[in-house]
Order: C-alpha cells, then sequence, then structure tokens
C-alpha cells in the first residue's frame, strides 16, 4: 500500500495529514503506529486525516490517530494544520468557518499571515464530563507511586490534568506526567501538563500527551492550563502560553466562554510511505 501525505507542524507539535475526502483510512492502528515511528517511518505525534463532514454546519472533518494507533478526540495544534492545508488545497479562503473534529464542530478562521485562530469550545470541568472518577474539586488529590499528586482537571473536548510547578524545565514529565495519563482515575486517561507562571499575561508549559508522550507543543493542553489557572484567578483572560516548540496566544472570558486560540501552522513536506 501507498500512502500519500503532508508533514506539518504547530509551533513543533507534528503531524502526518492524509487526504481521505474520497475514501476513508485503510490502515489498522499497528500500520498507524509504523507510520508514527521516527526511526523507521514518517514520525508523527498524531496523524491527521481530511473527511468529509457529517455535520451540515461543517465544510470538512478531521479525525486524529496518536503516534501509538489510538483516537484521540481533540487536537489545537492540529485543527489549524488542517485548517491550512485546507486553504493551500483552495478548499478554504481566508476568513471564518467551521470544521468537524471527533468531539463536535470547531470554528476556525484564518488569518491573514498564516496564523489560525480557534474556537475550542467552553471547558467542562464536571468530573463526568473529564471524565475522572472522583468528586469534584480543584485541586484534587490523588496518590500516584510513591508521591502524593495535587492537580486541576477539565475537558477541553480530550480530558487534561495540569499540575504548577516552581520551573517547567525539571518537571517530572516522564515519570510522573506518564504514571498520571494512565491512573485509573481516568478511565480514559488524560494529558497531564505542568504550568509555571511567571506573571498574569504569561504562562510557560509542557505536556506529556496520552498515546504520544511528551511532545513540543500542545494546543488543547496550553487552553486547559489558562481555563484551570484563570478560575482559580491566577492568570488574565488572554496570555502567552510559552511551550518547548513556541509560543500560543489562548484567551478564555470566563465560565460559559469558550476558549480561543491562535498560532501558526507551517508545512515541511508531503511524501509517499509504502506500507
Amino acid at each position: 500500500m501507498k500512502l500519500r501525505f503532508t508533514k506539518m507542524h504547530g509551533i513543533g507539535n507534528d503531524f502526518v495529514i492524509v487526504d481521505c475526502r474520497t475514501q476513508p483510512l485503510a490502515l489498522s492502528a499497528q500500520q498507524i503506529a509504523q507510520v508514527g515511528d521516527r526511526h523507521t517511518g514518517v514520525g508523527f505525534d498524531q496523524l491527521l486525516t481530511i473527511e468529509p463532514a457529517s455535520d451540515a454546519s461543517c465544510v470538512f472533518a478531521y479525525g486524529i490517530y496518536n503516534s501509538d494507533g489510538s483516537r484521540a478526540m481533540q487536537c489545537g495544534n492540529g485543527v489549524r494544520c488542517v485548517a491550512a492545508w485546507l486553504h493551500r488545497a483552495g478548499a478554504l479562503g481566508v476568513g471564518a468557518t467551521r470544521l468537524q473534529s471527533p468531539s463536535g464542530p470547531v470554528a476556525v478562521e484564518l488569518l491573514d499571515g498564516g496564523d489560525v485562530r480557534v474556537d475550542m469550545g467552553v471547558p467542562r470541568f464536571a468530573p463526568a464530563d473529564i471524565p475522572l472518577n472522583l468528586p469534584a474539586a480543584d485541586p484534587y488529590r490523588v496518590h500516584v507511586g510513591d508521591s502524593d499528586v495535587v492537580f486541576g482537571a477539565v475537558s477541553m473536548g480530550n480530558p487534561h490534568a495540569l499540575i504548577e510547578v516552581a520551573d517547567v524545565a525539571t518537571a517530572p514529565l516522564d515519570t510522573l506526567g506518564a504514571a498520571l495519563s494512565t491512573n485509573t482515575h481516568f478511565p480514559q486517561g488524560c494529558n497531564v501538563g505542568f504550568a509555571q507562571i511567571p506573571d498574569r499575561a504569561h504562562l510557560r508549559l509542557r505536556v506529556w500527551e496520552r498515546g504520544a508522550g511528551a511532545t513540543l507543543a500542545c494546543g488543547s493542553g496550553a487552553c486547559a492550563a489558562l481555563a484551570i489557572l484563570r478560575r482559580r484567578g491566577k492568570l488574565d483572560a488572554a496570555v502567552d502560553v510559552q511551550l518547548p516548540g513556541g509560543t500560543l496566544r489562548v484567551q478564555w472570558d470566563g465560565e460559559g466562554a469558550p476558549v480561543w486560540m491562535r498560532g501558526p501552522a507551517q508545512f515541511v513536506f508531503g511524501g509517499e510511505m509504502h506500507i
């Protein structure tokens, strides 16, 4: 089988994008993981498919697969790349439109200069919506390994846990992040962010993504971090979120409002892989 693809990234969060507008993706989870292998495949954090929309309010749909072949429900950096791919293909013009994500419709706006602005939806804090098998609290406390972990949690269409730290450079991403990501209190797993607050208008963040591991950027994680920390009164409505791969501009006006995220989407190369 020949797989034609485009490699893209959003501030280092990298994707393989496959055009499935005329036929569905014909890869098993094992084959997707093969493409995602950075030594013997193309390598990606997520594979994104561009598909016909079943929601009449949306122009196209997209699917999301992690590098281990598992499905994902939302990807903030990914939707910007999908919009930019469709724009380059002549299927989207500059301005606002809607795309259908696995977790529902997403409003996107292609801006002059190449940035894409995305409505990431209203944060959901109820444990059943995350989902999280604990009574509602902020912060939550669980025992992971030999440590008691204190964190906030929210759904941005996918589950997120957030831990405040003094220095993200030394955050235990590969240990605590990986362990909390698969903790049994999260029945679907979760993305785990480690956040440092330099001031009310800036945030430093690193994220361990379920099914993908440590990534250079996580758009939904940036939105989740702002929602949790602004709800605690620690951040302004609009902040610059600095991730290892670059900076996103994120805004949340408060309870009941959607989170808006702005950032770049960049093409790397196109290719064909034999599977």
